[in-house]
């Protein structure tokens, strides 16, 4: 006895498919626009790595200045003065080092400010080029 029912993949593509229209797009015009899309990745990524190394150079040097500071410190601890001498220049070097702290944390907050907002403005950029691309490729294939 024959089956009644149709197996589900027994279609004809052909007829579902006759209505839709495939508009034909510039490959070359898209191919082109994910080669500006890498270029600005890479160049967003270039200032991000440049902006890191940058930031890890002057906290290097922060340290290394730091460090001498606090030899000198040593040094002159070492040397035979009456205890008020030894609290007043050991008051005034804490007072230095707290201020150079501060100043150091604000110069490395803005290095690492700086080079994350010049990497996102070159992404912002071309986002925003390639939202207009995307615009300008279904105005052409509508027309």
């Amino acid at each position: 006895m024959p089956d009644a029912r149709t197996p589900f993949f027994d279609f004809d593509v052909t007829k579902m498919f006759a209505d839709f229209r495939f508009r034909p797009f510039d490959v070359e015009a898209v191919w082109a626009a994910q080669r500006r899309n890498i270029e600005a990745l890479s160049q967003a990524n270039q200032l991000a790595v440049e902006g890191v190394h940058a930031l890890a150079k002057r906290q290097i040097e922060m340290t290394q200045q730091t460090l001498e500071d606090f030899s000198t410190l040593v040094r002159e601890m070492a040397q035979p003065v009456s205890t008020e001498d030894r609290i007043a220049k050991h008051t005034e070097f804490t007072k230095k080092m707290i201020d150079k702290g501060l100043t150091h944390g604000r110069e490395v907050a803005a290095l690492a400010a700086k080079a994350g907002t010049e990497a996102t403005e070159v992404l912002q950029k071309r986002t925003t080029e390639g939202l207009d691309e995307m615009r300008a490729f279904t105005c052409k294939s509508a027309a």
